[in-house]
């Protein structure tokens, strides 16, 4: 038998094995539906404040997405902005370079119609003459531009046996800055025989020689194939001195070239004659100080020599001076000696003992008494 208090009254009750285990399932199952009851509250109640949570941080992400998605689609949107115009620049300056460059193939492609229309028309003496007049009208284009003393005129002097075709010359407040003898070739495609550049380099060689010019330029349309000479300007003074080949395109920068070394080659002379000038005082003044100082020295040393020979002489004299005076001295002793012999002397002392002497001195004595 089991017993079980009432947890109300306090009453004791006695009830056997089975009734005690079906009481006792009773009460767990009663207690279990409870607890799963309110287990099943607390669940619901976190279900929903989880649900809530999740919804509220949802919300908040959901937000931040939002602004980020914004932020990204702005700067995708700027992005692509500044692409698109950064794409309408450099199609906008493509455009001006291809304008530009179909602007100078045009501008080449005229050109060279137009060269070819003129070899084609033209005859050789006329296309001769024809690069004359073009190099003519390119000067006449820049001569304002250059001093009033500067020279450019045709070579009409054949007395040397040939002329050139320009004679360039340049002066200033030193003289001639420099010359220049030109000649132009050119020759027409049609012509039979083609002739090259240096077919002309001694002739013309020979022309500047004689027009006594400082410079030789060839201005030449021939050899037209030729990469060496179509670089422009072609310095050929390996072969003949001061000599250049040009395109009809680089006579006036020839022109400015040589004229620009000219200048400043004269500016460095001019600065080198100051200072051979300068250094010229000053070698002279030298040269004057160091003939002073050669005269100087060699009159010291002729007054030394002058002075020490005098020295010598005072010396010698004073030895000789002493010498006679130690001499006379010597014979003012012999004088005086002689003196006091001649003052001593005493015949009678001196024929003592003769008896001739004795006897006519004593005659004499008696006369004279």
């Amino acid at each position: 038998m089991n017993e079980i208090k009432c947890p109300h009254c306090g009453k004791t009750f006695k009830v056997d094995e089975s009734d005690y285990s079906k009481l006792l399932n009773q009460i767990k199952n009663d207690e279990f539906y409870k607890e799963v009851e309110r287990a099943k509250e607390v669940a619901n109640k976190n279900y929903e404040l989880a649900i809530k949570d999740l919804e509220v941080k949802n919300k908040e992400q959901a937000s931040s997405y939002e602004i980020k998605i914004q932020q990204l689609q702005s700067k995708i949107e700027n992005f692509d902005s500044e692409k698109e115009m950064e794409k309408m620049k450099i199609a906008g300056e493509k455009d001006k370079e291809i304008d530009a460059l179909k602007g100078t193939i045009k501008a080449k492609d005229d050109e060279i119609a137009h060269v070819k229309e003129m070899k084609a028309k033209l005859s050789t003496k006329m296309i001769g003459e024809s690069l004359e007049q073009f190099c003519w009208s390119e000067f006449e284009r820049v001569r304002p531009l250059l001093p009033p003393s500067v020279y450019f005129e045709k070579d009409n002097d054949s007395s040397e046996g040939s002329k050139g075709d320009f004679i360039y010359r340049e002066k200033n407040e030193n003289g001639e800055l420099f010359s220049i003898m030109f000649e132009m070739k050119n020759e027409n495609d049609e012509t039979a025989t083609k002739h090259k550049n240096e077919d002309f380099f001694k002739k013309l060689d020979k022309d500047r020689i004689d027009k006594k010019c400082e410079f030789a330029v060839l201005v030449s349309t021939l050899e037209a194939d030729s990469d060496v000479y179509n670089a422009g300007i072609v310095d050929v003074s390996h072969r003949y001195e001061k000599m250049y080949v040009v395109r009809p395109q680089c006579f006036i920068p020839i022109i400015t070239l040589l004229r620009n070394a000219c200048l400043k080659s004269s500016e460095y002379k001019s600065e080198l004659d100051i200072y051979k000038s300068q250094n010229y005082d000053f070698e002279e003044f030298e040269e004057r100080m160091n003939k002073f100082k050669d005269g100087f020295n060699k009159n010291y040393e002729l007054a030394t020599r002058k002075f020490d020979e005098a020295i010598n002489n005072i010396e010698t004299t004073i030895k000789n001076l002493e010498k006679v005076r130690d001499n006379l001295l010597s014979s003012q002793k012999q004088l005086r000696y002689a003196d006091d012999k001649i003052s001593s002397f005493d015949i009678k002392k001196i024929a003592k003992g003769n008896k001739t002497i004795t006897a006519i001195l004593d005659s004499k004595v008696k006369k004279t008494n």
